[in-house]
């Protein structure tokens, strides 16, 4: 078989092992990760060997890792990291230290291990799922509760600390090794060099880039450029024999604060959902299951014992650290007690550098495997137990969790032109928080050159943007931009993605509002309104009584939106709209008129 037709076989076996594994899971209530690592055991070598060699995927499927940490940077910002400083550095740091100094200590005493390969092996234990653990929540609609956001913190910590581990592994393994001084300073060196670059280029030349290919108004070219920017860094950061994630999440970091940075979460989503498939896949079939029979006993013993010190280590730290009460607490150590993918990695760098052996590697991987399996039953138990005995719960301080998830908007805005920029203005003074998508680099950079306003570059009309920008947390949603057929098919694009979110647009004439509001949306005319008040300031000028001519203007701007309701109905004949407008002109001569003989100040010119 040639080597094309066997790489497009495999393909297929990857993507229908995929789609299956996640059908089956869903339906059984278990999680996508979960079934992606029993479909990649099942198709691997040691089952029905579709696939049989697990490492030709190891380095393509290491990449969805990469692109997750990318993102997680992205949505990451100094000031969102110094709200969550509470939970983050407390929680986060409190259950990472404690679990991988028990998990260390008992890897050394009880197997003999050195130091060095305790430590690595206890940190890597410690981690959990954040793949798994944030799946979870969102499924279970858990996010927004107590547990779920002080799960989220402690993950965010696990990630972010999980970065200068996996970078720190090959310093450790120089040191266990005692290699040539000269050599480790020479590594460091690189080490340096390539972060400062990463840096200097996320400064000074990413910004300007980006700006440039958003000028093209081309997608596929802006993906390209993201997929650039991510598998570029990581190519760099392997070269100096630095973690590929490391680099990545720096690169994320530092874009953090760009006006391309829900762009650039949407373009590289679709490529992290596929490669992290790819990853759990590839973990599934590099797990040793024949281990399970020549060493059963020590795989399920280390598996039980792994969740039985990590369930009371949460429980503390959600109790003492995190404010929780005991339901809480008992539902944060069912979702985090298993181990996560970013052990994969770094105790296969541990293994790469020489910190520990091919067999220990192997029974920690399927421990870390079975440990995932047993998670979802877990966690369904305690789900069980928690709604049986609810009991009041206590909130945390919004002050610490108030963005955890990314600077979440209550209204985002679609168009950043006139109207758009008054509304953000407003909202701006009254604190709400917000954010805007424009696709006019000229209108983003000059927003951005006065004042820093949350405006970003993106097409609200991509869902994948829409998704990137948090809509579905929003309250509201505005549509600000000129084009009457775009504005239409935003509004019928978000009703229907995200059908809780309110959708205001603002609306060039009458016809525009039927259409807007046939899509969902509460029509606003932009001339209206500064149409209503032109004429009060006319009819004051011209000697009407104040309180009259306002009762007037009211009276018209009631009898007009009766109108335009009547009319929405018949806007497809154009004989009943004119039929409808002579009507009301009657009408409204008619109200105006018995105004006036009710009116016993009868309106007349002020001296």
């Amino acid at each position: 078989m040639s080597p094309e037709a066997d790489l497009l076989g495999s393909t297929v076996i990857f993507l229908f092992a995929a789609v299956v594994a996640v059908l089956v899971a869903k339906y059984m209530r278990l999680g996508a990760v979960l079934g992606y690592l029993v479909a990649g055991a099942i198709i691997g070598p040691q089952v029905l060997g579709l696939i049989g060699n697990p490492d030709s995927v190891a380095k393509f499927a290491e990449l969805g890792v990469v692109l997750l940490l990318f993102v997680i940077g992205l949505e990451l910002s100094p000031r969102q990291l110094w709200t969550m400083r509470k939970a983050l550095f407390g929680a986060g740091l409190a259950q990472v230290l404690i679990s991988a100094t028990v998990i260390g200590f008992l890897g050394s005493i009880a197997f003999g291990l050195p130091l060095a390969s305790s430590a690595v092996i206890g940190l890597g234990l410690s981690l959990s799922s954040t793949a798994f653990g944030i799946q979870s929540l969102v499924e279970s609609r858990q996010l927004q509760s107590p547990h779920g956001r002080v799960a989220f913190a402690v993950l965010l910590f696990q990630d972010i600390a999980s970065i200068p581990a996996i970078a720190l592994i090959p310093l450790i393994a120089s040191q266990h090794a005692q290699l040539d001084t000269h050599e480790s300073v020479i590594h460091a060196a690189k080490a340096i060099a390539s972060i400062s670059l990463v840096v200097i280029c996320g400064r000074f030349i990413l910004r300007p880039l980006f700006r440039a290919v958003a000028s093209t108004g081309l997608p596929e070219v802006s993906t390209a450029t993201a997929l650039l920017v991510v598998v570029g860094t990581a190519w760099l950061m392997n070269k100096v024999g630095l973690s590929m994630a490391l680099g990545t999440f720096i690169a994320g970091l530092l874009l953090s604060d760009s006006e391309y940075r829900h762009e650039l979460s949407s373009q590289i989503e679709p490529f992290k959902g596929l490669l992290l498939a790819l990853f759990f896949i590839g973990v599934g079939m590099s797990a040793n299951l024949a281990l399970l029979q020549s060493s059963a006993l020590l795989v399920i013993g280390l598996t039980l014992i792994l969740i039985i010190i990590k369930l009371p280590i949460l429980f503390a730290v959600g109790r003492l650290v995190g404010g929780l009460n005991s339901i809480g607490a008992v539902q944060l150590s069912s979702i985090l007690a298993a181990g996560g993918e970013f052990a994969f990695v770094v105790l296969h760098q541990a293994k790469t550098q020489g910190l520990i052996s091919s067999d220990t590697n192997d029974i920690l991987l399927l421990t870390i495997t079975l440990s995932m399996c047993v998670t979802p039953f877990l966690v369904m138990i305690c789900n069980g137990w928690a709604r049986r005995y609810k009991a009041p719960v206590k909130q945390p301080d919004p002050g610490d969790y108030a963005n955890i998830e990314g600077n979440a908007p209550e209204v985002v805005i679609a168009g950043m032109g006139r109207v758009g920029q008054i509304v953000a203005r407003i909202l701006r003074a009254q604190n709400v928080p917000f954010i805007a998508l424009d696709t006019s680099v000229e209108t983003i950079d000059l927003i951005r050159s006065f004042e820093r306003v949350p405006v970003f570059y993106g097409d609200p009309l991509r869902p994948e943007i829409l998704n990137a920008a948090k809509v579905s947390a929003a309250k509201y949603f505005l549509i600000a931009n000129d084009d009457q057929d775009e504005s239409v098919q935003l509004a019928e694009l978000v009703r229907r993605l995200h059908p809780n979110v309110k959708v205001i647009a603002r609306a060039r004439n009458r016809q525009h509002a039927h259409r807007l509001a046939n899509a969902g949306a509460d029509a606003v005319r932009e001339t209206f309104y500064s149409s209503l008040e032109m004429s009060r300031t006319i009819l004051v000028g011209m000697g009407l009584n104040k309180n009259h001519a306002e009762r007037q203007i009211r009276k018209f701007a009631e009898h007009d939106e009766r109108v335009l309701a009547i009319q929405r109905i018949i806007a497809e004949d154009q004989s009943k709209v004119l039929q409808s407008t002579h009507a009301a002109r009657a009408e409204l001569a008619k109200l105006f008129q018995t105004d006036v003989e009710d009116d016993q100040l009868a309106p007349s010119r002020e001296t």
